[in-house]
């Protein structure tokens, strides 16, 4: 039997740690279905199909990684994908407390679903997507931050030559 887990988010952009973290789940589960979830509370610099496109192109050479987009409960998009667990990355003990939260009220929604916390490699653990949008904002680099894509689609985004 197939062990599928879902990897949700908004994806502000995608950036190398959240490759990272589809990459070592990989190592875990048969396939990871990146999923990607319009957000209520924030204004996203990308819609929802430029953010698929783009983690579609960085993750289309991982075998068993996939991308969707979802708009209803965590827990009932991944009942209806047949997914055993929920991946959650932290980066800083900041992030445990609401993570922990989230992972608490799936499991009393549905407690057949497991949550699964990753940290990511100690490259990336200072990196978010907020912070890339912001150094990008100001013409900073991101390379090696983001896939090539996502670099291209902010600086077009912002207004700005892609060479910047």
């Amino acid at each position: 039997m197939s062990k599928t887990a879902i990897y949700p988010g908004t994806f502000d952009p995608f950036t190398n740690g959240h490759i990272d973290l589809v990459q070592r789940s990989l190592k875990i589960f048969d396939e990871v279905i990146v999923a990607v979830a319009p957000s209520r509370k924030k204004a996203p610099l990308f819609t929802v199909e430029e953010r698929l496109a783009m983690i579609t192109d960085s993750i289309n050479h991982l075998k068993g990684a996939r991308t969707e987009d979802f708009n209803s409960l965590l827990v009932d998009y991944s009942r209806d994908s047949k997914s055993i667990a929920i991946i959650r990355g932290l980066r800083a003990v900041s992030d445990f407390e609401y993570e922990m939260q989230m992972a608490l009220m799936n499991r009393r929604l549905d407690s057949s679903i497991e949550t699964v916390f990753m940290m990511p490699s100690e490259e990336y653990t200072f990196l978010s997507s907020t912070l890339v949008k912001e150094v990008a904002s100001f013409r900073g680099s991101v390379t090696g931050l983001v896939p090539e894509i996502v670099e291209k689609a902010l600086h077009h985004k912002y207004g700005h030559p892609d060479n910047s």
